[in-house]
């Protein structure tokens, strides 16, 4: 049978337009699993470790699925004795399991009301503490930071796991949920199916009930009739408007690669792996401290921000010093708004780490494909509804990349008469994790440097989110009806949409109290008979005093660069150390800062934010995302104007994309990338790297080739 995979995603879409309010008051969880290590693995444990469009049981795969051979995956590690080394290490099987006996025995669970854990993390220590903290020092106090909802209510808590004491704090005023579970998702998503009434209209349109998936999305907030309501939007109040629609043909939308059939006039590029006799250069020390060249960071999986990097040092190499320049990094939010104000689309406007968990989503990556050989891989270890500790295996990997780039190279002109040419590889160290959010792939890396250049990568690939059209070809379309997007194959509309992902950019360049510098370059005009030049450009620095100051938009024909200093520290000519962040290709929400999905994403309204360091300041699109109003954002923060020079200041960086679907897109999106940079800027007293190596060929591996082997 052709592929059903595209069923799932289109059929509630492209039919009908249904929309269910769905109240929460409680959830049943699914199936539990067993307590055994082996059985606390995604890998086994499906109901614990999905992706909201992947709630089906897994089927064993087809001897078609198994057609290629596939490598070996990772050995699994056994977390059941892990241990904390780091302050910053995540809480383990243990300790969350230690955390869930605390708080059944509290006074506020001990009710019948029922009850869900929606984030169970470490709450890290003060700043202060951990930076004062050296290995070999005793470990600070653990502490877990909990969210809960108990009949109905929001709660903050914090369990200190070695006394047992909980504190209850205040949610303040906070208008939205906290993230959904991953038991929210997967029994939402059979509610629709209990009504007749549904299932007759996906039967009328010639769709097999059991190729049928629900989602469970985000309604966002769109006025008073969904407040005081934790609801998901679903199917509805049926809408059934969309018979005349027909359903499209499954032809060439499996995406399998046992499923294709091969032009025999097509080259394919030959196997390519980079080879290391002697073991990759990196090592992960007590599982989370990542050293390599002359980097080091602490490395751990998250549950919502995916990953997270914190105490990233450099090594000086004059002094031999490893210097500091980022506290803590990690993605806040993405916000991912569709543009089709429709009635069955109007409220499709995403924030995929607050209302979904974008470490939730994190799928195990695949050995040689999402990762190269050598890489290192990292689990993550994260609570369910109820408090059970899971592993979610191969979230996060680690590996050297060498694409034949360049670090730098000068070869002497010939009229010098020295024959002189001196070229150096670039070798990098990548973190990467991917997450399957619904129909989308975010695929997230961290690129380290040996010239101290930090660059944050977001690919995007995955299934375009998709609606039915009864048109086969343009040619059919009326000249002045709006399609809110591309006609992509018969029958089929890619819908226009956006993606922004926000950056919380923690930098400590060489200690914790930073300036944010806008570094203008603006053109002069040279004073007549001065010079034959009649203008230049000319760089001039201003030191923002308060948040506003910090409120940056892209202006191409106004450029700035935008430089993190520390201005107590100085270079042997005076300059002040820093870091600059380098955009790349990025874009901006045009959307009217009015519209209710824009107001909840506010935080998009610039793309670079700078803000004094808040502990509780963390997630731009606010702590509760679910059907927030947007009055706990970025935005919101930083019209506070508060004071922001020499001081301890967090820098918030957004990567937007703008898409327009083409048929090259479907049925998979070939993955589309884009970037910035943090790059040193006078950190160094001249390039770090003149004193590395070239490659000579008695250092390189030889691999013999096919036919001689």
């Amino acid at each position: 049978m052709e592929s059903r995979n595209i069923l799932r995603f289109l059929a509630i879409s492209l039919s009908v337009s249904l929309v269910l309010f769905f109240t929460w008051v409680h959830l049943p969880y699914a199936p539990q699993p067993n307590t055994t290590t082996d059985l606390l693995y995604c890998s086994t444990n499906s109901p614990w470790c999905t992706s909201k469009n992947r709630f089906q049981p897994i089927n064993k795969p087809s001897t078609a699925d198994n057609i290629l051979e596939k490598p070996p995956n990772p050995k699994h590690h056994n977390h059941e004795s892990d241990t904390p080394h780091h302050p910053l290490d995540p809480l383990t099987i243990s300790e969350i399991n230690r955390v869930r006996t605390i708080l059944k025995s509290h006074a506020l669970f001990r009710s019948s009301s029922p009850f869900a854990f929606h984030s169970v993390v470490l709450e890290e220590p003060d700043k202060t503490l951990v930076l004062q903290w050296k290995k070999g020092d005793s470990l600070l106090p653990r502490k877990a930071a909990v969210v809960a909802r108990v009949a109905g209510k929001s709660h903050l808590l914090t369990v200190d796991i070695t006394t047992g004491e909980v504190a209850v704090q205040e949610t303040g005023s906070r208008s939205g949920y906290p993230t959904m579970t991953i038991e929210d998702m997967t029994s939402s998503t059979w509610a629709p199916l209990s009504n007749a009434d549904f299932n007759r209209t996906i039967i009328e349109r010639g769709v097999d009930l059991q190729d049928l998936a629900c989602l469970p999305i985000s309604l966002g907030w769109f006025g008073e009739s969904e407040e005081n309501r934790r609801l998901i939007k679903e199917v509805v109040e049926i809408s059934d408007k969309g018979k005349g629609i027909p359903i499209p043909k499954a032809a060439n939308t499996d995406y399998r690669y046992s499923a294709q059939k091969i032009n025999p006039e097509m080259m394919f590029v030959n196997p390519i792996s980079i080879e290391q006799p002697k073991g990759p250069s990196f090592t992960v020390e007590d599982e989370h401290l990542v050293k390599w060249a002359n980097w080091e960071f602490h490395l751990k999986p998250d549950p919502r921000a995916g990953v997270i990097v914190s105490r990233a040092k450099v090594r000086d190499p004059d002094s031999g010093e490893m210097r500091n320049v980022m506290y803590k990094g990690f993605t806040s939010e993405l916000f991912v708004p569709y543009m089709d104000p429709t009635d069955a689309w109007y409220f499709k406007t995403y924030m995929d780490a607050g209302e979904y968990g974008f470490g939730l989503q994190a799928m195990p990556l695949d050995p040689l494909n999402d990762c190269p050989r050598n890489a290192y891989y990292m689990d993550g270890v994260f609570a369910a509804g109820d408090g059970t500790p899971y592993v979610r295996s191969h979230m996060v990997c680690v590996f050297e990349r060498y694409a034949g780039d360049i670090g730098w190279r000068h070869s002497e002109s010939p009229i010098t008469g020295m024959e002189i040419r001196e070229v150096r590889p670039k070798v990098t160290l990548v973190v990467r994790m991917a997450a399957s959010v619904a129909n989308y792939d975010y695929i997230v890396d961290w690129e380290f440097q040996t010239d101290g250049l930090i660059r944050i990568k977001v690919g995007l690939s995955g299934i375009l989110m998709v609606k039915g059209t009864s048109y086969v070809n343009t040619n059919q379309v009326p000249g002045q009806q709006n399609l809110y997007g591309t006609l992509l194959s018969e029958n089929v509309i890619g819908v226009i949409h956006d993606h922004y992902i926000t950056f919380y950019l923690d930098m400590d360049v060489d200690g914790s109290d930073n300036s944010f510098v806008e570094v203008n370059i603006k053109k002069q005009k040279t004073p007549p008979g001065e010079s034959p030049r009649r203008s230049y450009l000319k760089a001039i620095r201003n030191v923002a005093k308060t948040e506003k100051d910090a409120q940056i938009q892209f202006k191409l024909y106004d450029p700035s660069e935008f430089h993190v200093v520390n201005p107590m520290k100085r270079t042997r000519v005076g300059n002040p150390v820093g870091y600059k962040v380098v955009p790349a290709g990025t874009a901006a929400s045009l959307l009217d800062h009015d519209d209710p999905p824009q107001k909840r994403g506010a935080f998009t309204n610039n793309q670079i934010w700078v803000t004094p360091y808040n502990r509780s300041e963390q997630w731009a699109g606010g702590l509760f995302v679910y059907q927030s109003q947007g009055e706990d954002t970025l935005a919101v923060w930083s019209e506070r104007d508060r004071p922001i020079e020499n001081k301890d200041i967090v820098l918030w960086y957004t990567l937007g994309f703008h898409h327009v679907p083409c048929q090259e897109d479907f049925p998979i999106m070939p993955t589309v990338s884009s970037s910035f940079d943090l790059k040193p800027v006078n950190f160094f007293e001249s390039n770090p790297i003149l004193r590395i190596p070239p490659n000579v060929e008695k250092d390189l591996p030889v691999c013999k080739p096919a036919a001689s082997a």
